[in-house]
């Protein structure tokens, strides 16, 4: 599984960013521009807090597993597998849908004086807020779940056997 590139979520966010600012003033000067749900920023904070929460949960139990606790519970690999996937597919659809708010909002400062679109400007903004932090919970969960580097080919315990 290759891990998520911050280059990648940027872009996103900056290709989103431009087309749904270009796609804001162009809406804009044909009729009313569509608002921005207040349900968008807490749609996506709940997201990050689960995957924050699944993120906390699992470095529990891998740590406890490491340190060999008694009654430890242990980690199914391919539980972890879903989790790092979920976190991934999160981060992609939160850059984007940031993005695309964060272009609208631009859009929208431009007319701050008139109260509805200093409202929507805000809530676009606080979904900009929750999709960056979808995306670092995901960035967490993605580096608690990575499996260890084994640097030495020493043929310690746990080590393959040469062929």
């Amino acid at each position: 599984m290759r891990e998520l590139r911050i280059r990648v979520l940027a872009g996103v966010f900056v290709v989103a960013g431009v087309l749904s600012w270009a796609g804001a003033r162009l809406w804009n000067s044909v009729g009313t521009l569509p608002s921005v749900p207040l349900a968008a920023p807490v749609v996506l904070a709940l997201i990050a807090v689960v995957l924050l929460a699944t993120a906390l949960s699992l470095r529990a139990r891998l740590r406890a597993q490491r340190e060999r606790r008694p009654g430890a519970k242990g980690v199914d690999p391919l539980m972890a597998a879903r989790a790092v996937v979920f976190g991934q597919a999160s981060a992609l659809v939160a850059a984007l849908v940031s993005g695309m708010y964060g272009g609208t909002g631009v859009f929208l400062l431009e007319s701050l004086d008139i109260p509805a679109r200093r409202d929507q400007a805000v809530y676009a903004g606080f979904s900009v807020l929750a999709g960056i932090g979808v995306v670092a919970a995901a960035l967490f969960l993605e580096r608690v779940c990575k499996l260890p580097e084994d640097d030495e080919d020493d043929g310690g315990p746990g080590a393959a056997p040469a062929a």
